[in-house]
Order: C-alpha cells, then sequence, then structure tokens
C-alpha cells in the first residue's frame, strides 16, 4: 500500500468493481485509451485480470483510478509476461495517480514472478505515453493501424514494455 499526496493505493476489492468499470467506461468514452466500445460486465472483467495484481487509487475514499494485469499468453513459457491496464477518472487526471498506481504495481508484479510489462498505448494518448516513460517503460515498437475507433479512423498503438531487473535474470 502506497500513496501520492491524498491519494491512497490500495488492493482492489470485488466491492470496487463498479467503480472500476465506471471509470473504465470513462476511458471508452474519451476514444485513446482502448479501442473496446462497451463496457464488459463485471463477471467478465474480474475473469480476464490475475487477482494478485490488482490496486485501486481512493481520494477521499472514492476510488479515482485502477491499474490490472492480464496474461500476455497460456504458453507456460510467458509464465512471466504480463498486460498491464492502467485508468484514471477523469476528475483525477494530473495529480500524480497514475504514477503511484504503476509504483504500487511494479513490485507487486515483481513479488509474483512477473518479469515483463506489455502496455499497448494508443499514439493519440499522450499522457498515457508520458506516464509509461515516467515509470520506466520502454518503446519497443509501433503496431500501424492496427484498430479502429468507433467512429471509424485508424489508430496506431505504442508498444512499451518493462523489464523487471531483478525478476526473470
Amino acid at each position: 500500500m502506497s500513496s501520492a499526496g491524498d491519494v491512497k493505493i490500495e488492493p482492489m476489492t470485488e466491492a470496487d468493481g463498479p467503480a472500476v468499470l465506471e471509470i473504465y467506461g470513462q476511458g471508452i468514452a474519451a476514444g485513446n485509451a482502448t479501442f473496446e466500445t462497451v463496457v464488459p460486465a463485471w463477471r467478465a472483467w474480474h475473469a480476464s485480470h490475475r487477482r494478485d495484481c490488482r490496486f485501486v487509487a481512493r481520494l477521499d475514499q472514492r476510488v479515482v483510478g485502477w491499474t490490472a494485469v492480464a496474461r500476455y499468453s497460456s504458453r507456460e513459457a510467458y509464465a512471466g509476461v504480463a498486460w498491464e491496464s492502467i485508468y484514471v477518472a477523469a476528475a483525477a487526471r494530473g495529480r500524480g495517480v497514475g504514477l503511484a498506481l504503476l509504483q504500487t504495481l511494479i513490485p507487486a508484479t515483481e513479488a509474483v514472478g512477473i518479469w515483463t510489462l506489455i502496455a499497448g498505448v494508443q499514439a493519440n494518448n499522450p499522457a498515457s505515453i508520458a506516464l509509461h516513460e515516467r515509470a520506466g517503460f520502454r518503446r519497443i515498437g509501433v503496431q500501424e493501424r492496427i484498430g479502429r475507433d468507433p467512429t471509424g479512423q485508424w489508430r496506431d498503438v505504442l508498444l512499451f514494455e518493462r523489464r523487471s531487473p531483478t525478476v526473470g535474470g
């Protein structure tokens, strides 16, 4: 558990589900955080993310951001690789919430043997690009015209990775 100023970072609980999905919905509405167009049901979201590496940011006891990881692949060779997701409520952006979340997530993933975190960030999302770079991720490539936004416009996704200096050799 850590905090950035008055922001408190804690493990995510089932009770946080509605707030997590609401913030995810804000990311969908923004049009530069995901290609998803519909907020999933909590059951589907819950099933697709590791339970041991999920955190929420609270401000005045209210969830204002979250981060979680999902398996990169079902192959055993990739057991230490995970996709990282991070979302911050519109009203809490620019307050260090994202960095505080990643600074909590990174050691938690290393503690469970994850040696590489991967993130896909839309090229038209400069705040997320800067956040990942500040948190020690490096840009490893560009997936050009990989997905379409809800208006049908093709978008590029920048791929980032953060390799643990302590896990996986």
